[in-house]
């Protein structure tokens, strides 16, 4: 088609630009905290015989499907095996379950998700990651996919197709 000069071409949807959205990986999946705290002494310690019967009384079915982060918000010495055995219970019912806070929950959500990428599809592409998003993308995820595309694509840029940063460029030989 000719362009007589009154016609608006859009170069950016006729180029072979590959537009990765991170926000396609975000799990929509409720979000929340098991706080150990509740479990602990006077909010001081953890009285294993105490927690492993409410841990076996306890009906954990409340946690299914649910993105769980499990922390302990008091300064207090908690075992590692109270977390495990924490996990143990929850694992069945979560769609994921983590030591650590939201933030560490949210990185291995998008872990996850970033598994199902095959950084060989890319393979001599041009790929801008999309900076905009309506959900919450951690810069880990930033990071993660451009350390998984950097090694199959031709260039890498962030933001938006009409308005982009370059990343990385293969050098031309």
């Amino acid at each position: 088609m000719e362009n007589n000069g009154n016609e608006i071409v859009n170069r950016v949807a006729n180029s072979d630009l590959v537009l990765l959205n991170l926000e396609d990986y975000y799990n929509k999946g409720e979000r929340v905290v098991y706080d150990i705290k509740d479990n602990l002494f006077q909010g001081l310690i953890l009285r294993e015989k105490e927690f492993r019967a409410f841990v076996k009384e306890n009906d954990w079915s409340f946690y299914n499907g649910k993105n769980v982060a499990i922390i302990c918000s008091e300064d207090a010495i908690v075992p590692s095996w109270a977390y495990m055995l924490l996990i143990s219970k929850i694992e069945p019912y979560a769609n994921q379950v983590v030591i650590g806070d939201l933030g560490s929950l949210e990185q291995a959500l998008f872990q996850e998700a970033l598994r199902s990428i095959d950084p060989a599809a890319y393979k001599d592409a041009k790929v801008i990651i999309k900076g905009c998003s309506k959900f919450p993308v951690p810069l880990f995820a930033y990071g993660e996919l451009t350390r998984m595309l950097r090694p199959f694509v031709q260039s890498l840029m962030y933001g938006e197709p009409c308005s982009t940063v370059p990343i990385y460029k293969v050098a031309k030989k």
